[in-house]
This record gives structure tokens, C-alpha cells and sequence, in this order.
């Protein structure tokens, strides 16, 4: 099931050129340094400079907001500090326990298309949560990956609402001269209650999941290995550095 799910997300492997840097952050980092950092590296890339890039972070708690984000959305503006961001997408949370991947890829050489770019993401996601038993579905007019719950989970929480379906990971990209950054937000063990502050997405009718939610108490170095895998099937090899 994971090839099928994965055939026609392989529009994207590199031209065999240099491979791109493979980065985990070890410490928090603060959300301005990785919006400099990227916005840098993706000029570098971009001017042949640099190679491309994907950098595995976790950020202090915080919501962003991409270039649809309705004011109306965000709930708790006094919770948690508020930054705009240049990608799409609504209206969202990161923090401890929440797996940020930026994606600094040079789409020049790969495919140049947005929409299947998107897509080659989800099922990057996908990939990967089905080396956890997890069947992580794409949602037509919903950006992202879903999971189907069929209970209310190992941990629920008194105030929590259960819908029939929960975001798992998130996904917001920017172009810059078919040079991308942002990327996707998988929660592996948030506190989801901090997603409270915000309307996720701009969608109520869903809610918000983790792995840990759905029973699954791993690692963040068992998610990176599975991210690395599902990764190096869709955009070809990489370098950890």
C-alpha cells in the first residue's frame, strides 16, 4: 500500500546533482532565526551558491500566520507571541514535541509545479506515518494530512471534542525563483490543547491529533529516521550533515 501511495509522488527526484543537506536542529529554535535562515539559504540556492536543504527544527510554543490567515481565527492573541509568515496557509501552532521540517529544495531541478510539489509533500507525510501503522489520508480542499479516528483515543482530554476525522500534519510552502521554504509540521507529542488558541487551518469542523494521541508514544529520532526514509523515496538521497 505505501508504493501505491507513493507512485505518483516520485515527479520530484533531483537531477542528480549535488545531494541536499539532511539538518536537525538539537535545541529550540526561535522562530525569526529559522525564517532568516531560510529566506538566506533559499537566495543561496536559488544563485547556486548553496546546496538545497531540509532542516528538522522544534520551535518554542508560538502560532504563525500565512497569507490567508483570517484575524477572526486567532482566538488567544495573548497566549502565545504571534508571527506573520510568508507562506500559505492559515493560521497555525508549533511548539515542543511538534516535528517543523523546512524545505529548501530547488524545484528548477526537479519539477516545476506547484500543485504536484504540494501533493509529493502530503504523500512524503503519508510515507511516513505508515512506517507507524498509520494511515494518514489527503483530504480534497483541505491542504495537509488527516487521520480517521475510529475511538477517542488513549488520552483524551475532558474539554476535547471529537470529530470523526483529525489534522496530523500540516503543510505551508512559499516560492521564491522555483526555490522553496516553509514546509510541513507533523505533531509526533504536542500539547494540543495549545492549538486552543487558534482556529487550525481556518477549519472547525476538524480537530488536531498527535502520534502520541493515537497510541503511539515513539521517539522524535524514530519520526526523523521514518521522515529521512519516506523522503529519500519521493526526492532521492540525501546528506546528513
Amino acid at each position: 500500500m505505501l508504493d501505491e501511495t507513493l507512485k505518483n509522488a516520485s515527479f520530484f527526484l533531483n537531477d542528480g546533482g549535488p545531494l541536499p543537506e539532511w539538518v536537525v536542529a538539537d535545541r529550540l529554535v526561535a522562530y525569526p532565526d529559522a525564517v532568516a535562515f531560510m529566506e538566506e539559504r533559499a537566495t543561496a540556492i536559488a544563485e547556486g551558491r548553496a546546496r538545497e536543504c531540509v532542516w528538522l527544527v522544534e520551535h518554542p510554543p508560538l502560532y504563525t500566520a500565512g497569507v490567508s490567515a483570517r484575524d477572526a481565527d486567532l482566538i488567544a492573541p495573548d497566549r502565545f507571541p504571534v508571527f506573520r509568515s510568508a507562506r500559505g496557509g492559515q493560521y497555525t501552532y508549533h511548539g515542543p514535541g511538534q516535528r517543523v521540517v523546512y524545505v529548501m529544495l530547488d524545484l528548477n531541478r526537479r519539477q516545476k509545479d506547484v500543485r504536484l510539489f504540494v501533493e509529493a509533500l502530503e504523500h512524503w507525510v503519508i510515507g511516513t506515518l505508515w512506517r507507524f501503522n498509520v494511515e494518514g489520508e489527503i483530504r480534497t480542499g483541505r491542504v495537509g494530512v488527516w487521520v480517521e479516528r475510529k475511538d477517542k483515543g488513549p488520552l483524551p482530554s475532558p474539554a476535547r471534542q471529537t470529530y470523526p476525522e483529525d489534522k496530523i500534519a500540516a503543510i505551508g510552502i512559499k516560492l521564491r525563483r522555483w526555490v522553496s521554504f516553509h514546509g510541513i509540521s507533523l505533531n509526533v507529542e504536542p500539547d494540543l490543547s495549545h492549538f486552543g488558541g487558534i482556529v487550525p487551518c481556518g477549519i472547525t469542523e476538524h480537530g488536531v491529533t498527535s502520534l502520541l494521541d493515537l497510541g503511539l508514544p515513539v521517539t522524535m529520532d524514530d519520526v526523523d529516521y521514518a521522515l529521512r526514509m519516506s523522503f529519500e523515496t519521493i526526492f532521492g538521497p540525501v546528506e546528513a550533515v
